[in-house]
């Protein structure tokens, strides 16, 4: 997709990848990017005063809030679904509503979005969705159980949204990174890439038309390894 002269709009925008996203799409020309979040106001305000981003209110939970935005916004032509939250937790002694709600922000929240935007897409077509997934969404690491199944769900989903909006214009696009260096891993022992850089190579991908986008060296690496053998990167995630 030609990012420049696009109209975005991105979820989680108020920091983290979310910002420097934003900050991407403007570098790659965008004309307009809606710098969306739960509370608007927590937006960077270097984000926000740039004279391109519109801030918006968006709760990616709340349906209401999601159709508002979507009526809002009806010029848009690129969604990146960026949004997302992080529960810690095994598989046997899971919180489970720490994991609901992970589900219900990474994978129906992801869902939600979509669906409410799709004829916005197909209508001011071309267009695409990008999807910020992870890399653990295709082989659990531990400690992580329900976040990586959450983020599973979002990577079917995301290939469900392929294949249906295949020839009405709008490329759905995934992108796998591994650890970010950002609030939502503070405090976990990793390599972690700068979200400067997982931004600006998802921009890069989608320019460059790449359907499943690997932004970063970790990912690049780890995706490799699953597209040779699925299970190898299982055991290499759990060891």
């Amino acid at each position: 997709m030609n990012v420049d002269g696009s109209i975005a709009l991105v979820t989680g925008a108020n920091r983290g990848l979310g910002a420097r996203l934003v900050d991407r799409l403007l570098d790659a020309g965008a004309s307009k990017v809606y710098a969306t979040a739960r509370d608007p106001h927590t937006v960077d305000p270097v984000v926000s005063s740039h004279p391109r981003v519109s801030t918006l209110a968006l709760d990616v939970t709340d349906q209401a809030s999601v159709d508002a935005a979507a009526k809002a916004a009806a010029d848009v032509t690129l969604l990146v679904n960026n949004a997302g939250v992080l529960g810690f937790g095994t598989a046997l002694d899971a919180d489970l509503d720490l994991f609901q709600r992970d589900a219900l922000t990474n994978y129906i929240g992801l869902l939600r979005v979509s669906q409410a935007f799709a004829p916005v897409l197909t209508t001011n077509a071309p267009g695409a969705i990008v999807n910020v997934l992870t890399l653990i969404a295709l082989a659990p690491v531990a400690g992580m159980a329900g976040y990586c199944a959450s983020k599973a769900a979002a990577h079917s989903i995301t290939q469900s949204l392929r294949a249906e909006l295949r020839g009405k214009g709008v490329e759905v696009i995934g992108a796998y990174p591994g650890g970010i260096d950002t609030d939502m891993l503070a405090g976990v022992d990793a390599d972690k890439a700068a979200p400067e850089t997982v931004a600006e190579r998802i921009v890069a991908g989608l320019t460059a038309g790449q359907t499943v986008i690997w932004p970063d060296d970790a990912s690049a690496g780890a995706g490799s390894l699953y597209l040779g053998d699925p299970l190898a990167l299982e055991r290499t995630l759990a060891g």
